[in-house]
């Protein structure tokens, strides 16, 4: 079976090379000058601190006892005064200032925006039940078409689809594209509780934009995980031919649940499909390490219009 979040992906492995050498450091203006070791003999003192020349230095001047005991007392009586005054400002509760520490309201940007993309994304997310094995997908027009993983529901034949709302609908798949790794399918009944989502523009993609995963990783319905962009036209294996195709890289932690669930931007759009994941264990359980893969909905879009019609 191809590698996919069930089975997750592995990734190529990376051989670190040296570390990059320190840039050499430009010589100090005036180079070369004679350096000092930290060991050497002390330099003698500036000429700030010696005696100028042609000065003489100032005789001492010798205190009788009478003069030091006055000097004394005055010490002690200004010290007395001092700690009086010193001490009873810090006594008077009246003249310690409050505490304020100021708080900020909540941002106007890219926070407030994620969590309404989450909001508007959730009603179109479904979870998918086919035979044994579960995943997520997402629903793309009024007539009630999803889309998914194909190895999510491959050799299924009966597949329900949980709404956001607990709702359960029975659905049946209408096409497959194994090697491109993606299902639709087409629910039965009402789906007026089922919200279609907005297409993006996968081609617009730049490295470092926000998005958010959506779908049911490890059977936790309606989960939103938020990340970035880390690459664009990343190849990567994955679908039953086990071909390269280019994929978009995310950091946004997407588990074994997630296949077929929504890559969405921060206006709540879909960019992508979230597919496989990297992993460093043979396990197939391994879980999220930050490197996921995601098919671009522009290549999407191309071939879930050819398999409905």
């Amino acid at each position: 079976m191809s590698p996919h979040l069930g089975q997750p992906f592995r990734g190529p492995h990376y051989q670190p090379g040296p570390p990059p050498a320190a840039p050499p450091q430009p010589p100090p203006t005036g180079f070369p000058f004679p350096v000092t070791p930290a060991s050497a003999t002390p330099a003698p003192p500036s000429p700030a601190a010696a005696p100028q020349a042609g000065v003489t230095a100032p005789t001492p001047v010798r205190r009788t006892g009478r003069v030091l005991a006055t000097g004394i007392a005055l010490s002690v009586l200004a010290g007395g005064l001092a700690g009086a005054v010193t001490g009873g400002a810090f006594d008077s509760p009246a003249a310690v200032a409050p505490v304020e520490l100021p708080q900020a309201s909540a941002p106007s940007g890219s926070g407030s925006s994620i969590s309404s993309a989450a909001a508007a994304v959730l009603p179109g997310v479904v979870s998918v039940r086919a035979g044994r094995a579960t995943g997520s997908g997402f629903a793309i027009d009024r007539q009630g078409h999803v889309v998914t993983n194909a190895h999510v529901v491959e050799g299924a034949s009966n597949v329900s689809l949980v709404l956001s709302n607990g709702r359960s609908l029975d659905a049946d798949i209408i096409g497959v594209d194994s090697n491109n790794d993606l299902a639709v399918l087409q629910v039965s009944g009402d789906t007026s509780d089922l919200r279609a989502l907005t297409l993006g523009r996968s081609s617009e993609l730049r490295v470092g934009d926000p998005v958010l995963a959506v779908g049911s990783p490890l059977g936790l319905e309606g989960t939103v995980t938020a990340g970035i962009v880390s690459a664009v036209n990343r190849q990567a294996r994955f679908g039953e031919s086990g071909t390269r195709q280019t994929a978009i890289q995310t950091d946004a932690a997407i588990n074994p649940g997630n296949s077929g669930g929504p890559l969405v931007n921060a206006a709540g759009q879909v960019v992508g499909v979230n597919t496989a994941i990297a992993t460093l264990g043979t396990s197939s359980r391994s879980g999220n390490i930050g490197i996921g893969f995601a098919i671009p909905v522009d290549r999407m879009t191309a071939i879930v219009k050819g398999l409905i019609d």
